[in-house]
């Protein structure tokens, strides 16, 4: 049986036909194109209840590809879930950024090309708005925690072993600690960073199950963004932290996460962790854990 590329019936793709194919030879010729997360997209979401296998379901099939890594210079992406007891181990109670701090039950990260964040923005905001045309985009939910990011530093518990942070959503890690830190000035971030890459982190990655920690700062969400999605809080002072476990999170909650506020809060720097949430990898193309949300 002859496949459609054979058979001619697949040939108006590859002349360009209706897509302005042409111009991607030059566009692959020009600007950035290294290995580094020089950005990041991290969203969390909470579908509504009654809603989350439908949400599950539109994600992994469609959203997560078409909404993503089917974007140019988007080019790792991973999914994340936080069952009711891992909801629980959050903190602090009243956080700047779920309410309630158990909210946001799903989470996304992705990282873009360095020096691609204006090029992928044009894409993502057309795309965006196709999809939603077309009827391709899940209302029922809500997204607490989204946010396109620059990426500031990335430490390493074992130096120059182990995978990279280009590596981090394709390695098979157990888990992951989502951690955002909010400061009262840039001038106050500024330092909170330095603190945190030069003493607090590698402190905190000594012996853990985490091999790495990504530090990023939000940037603001283009004028013309979807208006379900909310601009975006602390372009200025706040960093998200994304810790990668080699370890359930479960089995070292409170050895090595749980106090992690109060050593941020007591460094002197007027510094606040406004979410500490951890999450476990889905299953791509499963609906497991989506009976374990609430």
């Amino acid at each position: 049986m002859e496949s459609d590329t054979a058979s001619g019936a697949g040939s108006g793709a590859g002349s360009g036909s209706g897509t302005r194919s042409e111009t991607y030879a030059e566009l692959a010729a020009l600007g950035p194109y290294g290995v580094r997360p020089g950005h990041a997209l991290i969203t969390m979401v909470e579908p509504h209840p009654g809603h989350e296998y439908a949400y599950n379901r539109w994600y992994e099939d469609d959203h997560y590809y078409a909404g993503a890594m089917a974007m140019p210079w988007m080019y790792a992406g991973r999914r994340w879930v936080a069952t009711r007891d891992l909801q629980l181990l959050r903190y602090p109670e009243k956080s700047a950024v779920a309410e309630p701090v158990t909210a946001g039950c799903y989470l996304s990260t992705y990282w873009v090309t360095e020096g691609r964040y204006d090029d992928h923005m044009k894409w993502t905001v057309g795309i965006n708005k196709r999809l939603n045309r077309d009827g391709r985009v899940y209302q029922d939910r809500t997204h607490v925690f989204t946010a396109f990011q620059d990426h500031e530093a990335t430490v390493y518990r074992d130096g120059a072993a182990g995978p990279r942070d280009y590596h981090a959503l394709d390695h098979p890690y157990a888990g992951l600690v989502v951690e955002v830190i909010d400061v009262e000035s840039a001038e106050r971030r500024a330092e909170l960073l330095e603190w945190l890459r030069s003493r607090h982190l590698p402190r905190a990655l000594a012996g853990s199950p985490a091999a790495l920690v990504t530090a990023f700062r939000p940037t603001p969400l283009p004028g013309d963004r979807m208006t379900y999605v909310r601009q975006v809080e602390g372009v200025d002072t706040r960093l998200t932290l994304l810790w990668f476990l080699e370890a359930d999170p479960r089995e070292c909650w409170q050895e090595h996460f749980a106090g992690l506020g109060e050593q941020v809060a007591g460094a002197g720097l007027g510094a606040r962790v406004e979410l500490m949430a951890p999450f476990v990898p889905t299953v791509p193309g499963t609906d497991r854990y989506v009976d374990q949300l609430r």
